[in-house]
């Protein structure tokens, strides 16, 4: 910490650390001027439709997409990794009724270090291992718990199940539907790594003190639980309800901005224009309803965008506010029948991936992460005692 100094210019504060260079990385380019992800050097539109979660993970811890070798060893590594351990589920059987959603996935997180002899070791093939052994194991977290709370059984992974496929079956119980496991594959896709947010840092930062990466996925998840970063998709499902038709949209949008609401969905701290990853999955959302023959809910949403925007223009030029990922993230996680109150967990579980690979990367070309605070209160107080302090 430093101080100003009496009579001493302030140095500029970057509150948020706001236009700070903290690093660089070769994992991720986030351009918000343009409206593109660059992923390991892969605009996200190559991505998109065409691979599945799984090799988009492979590609953000090694660096290159798998060939159909490595693929199917990852596959069989996370398939074999999937199950918790038994201490683990038997914890969660004691939370599950107590805790919900965000705080239920950051205690699971947290047990991930059971039975890992070797969680301290930071080298960088033991931590790719360790990612992909923790990617595997995060949606069963999710989908343990829920049927926990909701009076089930747990049910257990089958090992030819990809991550998306398996999540569905552990949530219900039953095969699903192609159509809802590529909905699920194609958000996974779109949330799995968006450069050095809020929660990736938090993650960094827990790794720079050469802590382990447990420690740092449950920090990360933490971050990710504030409302501010990742906790939106389910107030946007009610906006959408509370909306109800297409026909309703304006009006309810005016109401909203002239009562100085924040309409849910639009805007980002990068972005300056439409989230390319809100057009990645518009598009998953089209190829469901094509599938399904439901379009109302997509409809609605498309209707609600439009109408925003061009509501926006008008009452606030140049704000440059357009839709985010979460607008299109709550109509696809709907559609796919994932409960309102997992919408986020999915988000740290799609997360994960990114996390762990700047995890690894952090560790690297390590330093600690530790910036400076400009001290601003007052010098040379004297001390009293109690009885004459007022």
């Amino acid at each position: 910490m430093s101080s100003a100094g009496e009579g001493a210019a302030a140095p500029q504060i970057h509150k948020g650390l706001e236009g700070i260079v903290a690093d660089a990385t070769k994992i991720a380019e986030v351009n918000g001027s343009e409206g593109r992800l660059t992923l390991r050097g892969y605009d996200i539109t190559q991505l998109s439709g065409r691979v599945t979660f799984e090799e988009v993970a492979y590609l953000l811890w090694y660096g290159e997409l798998p060939t159909r070798s490595e693929y199917q060893a990852l596959q069989k590594e996370m398939s074999s990794a999937r199950e918790l351990p038994p201490s683990a589920l038997n914890a969660l059987k004691e939370l599950a009724p107590h805790a919900t959603g965000m705080h239920i996935l950051r205690m699971g997180a947290s047990m991930l270090s059971v039975g890992d002899a070797d969680v301290d070791n930071l080298d960088v093939e033991s931590n790719r291992r360790r990612a992909a052994r923790l990617q595997a194991q995060m949606p069963a977290i999710v989908a343990h718990t829920w049927r926990l709370r909701n009076g089930q059984e747990i049910v257990h992974p089958k090992p030819e199940h990809g991550l998306a496929q398996g999540f569905l079956y552990m949530l219900e119980g039953e095969e699903p539907e192609q159509a809802r496991v590529d909905g699920l594959n194609a958000y996974l896709v779109a949330v799995a790594e968006h450069g050095l947010n809020a929660s990736t840092f938090t993650g960094r930062c827990v790794i720079s003190t050469d802590s382990d990466m447990v420690s740092a996925l449950t920090a990360a998840v933490g971050a990710l639980k504030g409302p501010k970063h990742g906790g939106v998709p389910g107030p946007v499902l009610k906006m959408l309800e509370a909306i109800g038709t297409p026909e309703q949209a304006e009006e309810w949008i005016r109401n909203e901005m002239t009562a100085g609401r924040r309409i849910m969905g639009f805007g980002h701290r990068i972005y300056k224009v439409r989230d390319p990853r809100a057009a990645l999955l518009s598009d998953a959302a089209e190829k469901m309803a094509q599938l399904t023959g439901d379009r109302r809910l997509l409809e609605l949403t498309t209707a609600v965008e439009q109408t925003t925007v061009r509501v926006l223009e008008e009452l606030k030029p140049g704000r440059d506010l357009y839709a985010n990922v979460e607008l299109y993230a709550a109509l696809i996680l709907h559609a796919v029948d994932i409960p309102s109150e997992l919408f986020t967990p999915m988000f740290g579980v799609g997360r994960t991936s990114g996390w762990t690979a700047h995890m690894v990367e952090q560790l690297e070309n390590n330093r600690l992460i530790r910036p400076n605070s400009i001290y601003v209160g007052p010098y040379d107080l004297q001390w009293k005692p109690m009885d004459e302090r007022n």
